[in-house]
């Protein structure tokens, strides 16, 4: 008998192990579940890969790539990059343009898994590189997929990011010298993150403002944006292998101490 209760307790013991635990089916609604579904779907870069030369503001230099150890000589490979914080596809905190507002390292994580929406415009770009995305885009978006989720990341779809790599292309200056690429407006910006309730923002172009302001170094809209305290990526890629909803998408970037930008990696999960 006093064989049979201790057998009894090893098994209990082992049916409550983790190993045990582990192999018992997931509850419904648990994590495991969310990950199976997550991973069912497809997952679109929506990531320019950097390196020196590519396109980038006006005013920054080019990036350098020093390599430090190599594997034929140290056993290991190490290189040095050299470029600013906004560079490639990347993050612009608030402090990108206002002091004492948040930093890339004070960028809240569940700010960085989002509902998608992508505000298409492509076609009206292609007849004119200087349009800027209007109210009635968003009133088009929302009578055919419901009103913008609160807490969403909302892209600019202009199919822009379809001229990378070439910077001449991207920045299309005529021979005055004025810049012509597509941008946000005013009230589109408001609707969005004061009405809506937005997390974050991007687009494919190197500018939230549109080419014909930036060329006077006017960059209202991208301060706005800033000014709430809410982030933004630019220089998106890949947003016409997107649906205009349903998606989410996951942002991640260096946790860089009172950082001002950083490159990002932008993955979007598709239905």
């Amino acid at each position: 008998m006093q064989a049979a209760r201790k057998w009894v307790a090893a098994a209990a013991a082992l049916a409550l192990s983790p190993w045990a635990m582990a192999a018992e089916k997931a509850a419904p609604g648990s994590l495991t579940d969310a990950l199976a579904v997550i991973q069912s779907h497809h997952f679109v870069d929506l990531t320019h890969t950097f390196a020196p030369g590519i396109p980038h503001w006006k005013g920054a230099p080019n990036e350098t790539v020093k390599t430090l150890y190599t594997v034929d000589k140290d056993g290991f490979r190490i290189n040095e990059y050299c470029h600013i914080g906004q560079w490639g596809t990347h993050v612009d905190p608030p402090a990108h343009f206002h002091t004492g507002l948040h930093t890339v390292d004070q960028i809240d994580p569940k700010e960085m898994l989002m509902p998608l929406v992508v505000i298409d415009v492509h076609e009206k770009v292609a007849k004119n590189p200087d349009y800027v995305l209007s109210v009635d885009d968003i009133h088009s978006w929302e009578q055919r997929h419901g009103r913008i989720p609160r807490g969403a990341f909302v892209a600019m779809r202009t199919d822009w990011s379809k001229r990378w790599p070439d910077d001449a292309a991207l920045a299309n200056k005529d021979a005055a010298g004025v810049f012509h690429y597509p941008g946000w407006s005013m009230p589109v910006l408001k609707m969005l993150y004061e009405d809506r309730g937005i997390t974050a923002s991007g687009h494919e172009t190197t500018d939230t403002d549109p080419g014909a302001a930036t060329t006077h170094d006017d960059y209202s809209l991208e301060s706005y944006i800033l000014g709430t305290n809410h982030y933004q990526i630019e220089l998106l890629a890949n947003l016409d292998l997107l649906p205009e909803s349903g998606a989410i998408v996951w942002i991640t970037f260096p946790k860089v101490e009172n950082g001002s930008g950083f490159p990002a990696r932008v993955i979007a999960v598709v239905p």
